[in-house]
């Protein structure tokens, strides 16, 4: 149930979508457990890098950010290079030194919106939190305060307004629940005939280089 070396296998054969690299998606309502699932996995990859697109987002944009992930680290990425981008600092409200993504195996990307039209041609994979919103909300709202209540109030609208008109959920190849022994997976709407096929023969990809 919650055997993530055996899934990290897995998505290691899957073929490439992105260049050389398997970019895999997690994707979810804020508060779902993104962020940490994706660092379990990522452990499970051996280190695989990952991905927080909360820098690549900014309080003007909080959806806005498909070009700066295309320009700054899919293009790269695809051709077996060094991908760099610049993180936002959500308290300077402005962006920061840029960091570096090297071209892995497994790439993993996290964040709201991962698995939206514009990000699946470049995926390997898209995992989807299976967690409603009211709940993630919720725990999102109870782990950062009422000092961001204001903010919190803003982002649901945003969030709800961007999965109706480009929902991820229907694509997902998998399923993930956080369950007491860890993580529970299972087939997504997204996926082919056959439990859990993308992780086990996989489905080619053609990005738009």
């Amino acid at each position: 149930m919650n055997d993530l070396a055996r899934h990290a296998d897995a998505l290691r054969s899957l073929p490439a979508s992105c260049g050389p690299v398997r970019l895999v998606a997690v994707d979810g309502h804020a508060g779902s457990g993104k962020s940490t699932f994706a660092d379990r996995l990522a452990e499970a990859l051996s280190g695989a890098p990952v991905l927080h697109l909360d820098d690549l987002a900014t309080h003007e944009e909080l959806f806005g950010w498909v070009g700066r992930l295309r320009d700054q680290v899919l293009l790269p990425l695809s051709r077996g290079e060094e991908a760099r981008y610049a993180p936002y600092d959500w308290t300077e409200r402005r962006f920061g030194p840029a960091r570096t993504l090297e071209p892995a195996p497994v790439v993993l990307v996290e964040g709201v919106g991962a698995g939206r039209r514009e990000v699946r041609p470049w995926l390997a994979a898209l995992c989807w939190m299976e967690l409603e919103r009211g709940t993630s909300w919720g725990r999102g709202r109870a782990r950062d305060g009422a000092g961001l209540t204001e903010f919190w109030d803003g982002w649901t609208a945003a969030e709800e307004a961007h999965f109706a008109e480009d929902p991820s959920r229907p694509y997902a190849d998998v399923l993930v629940r956080q369950v007491p022994e860890g993580y529970a997976w299972q087939e997504g709407p997204g996926a082919t005939a056959g439990a859990n096929r993308f992780v086990t023969d996989g489905r080619q990809r053609t990005p738009p280089y």
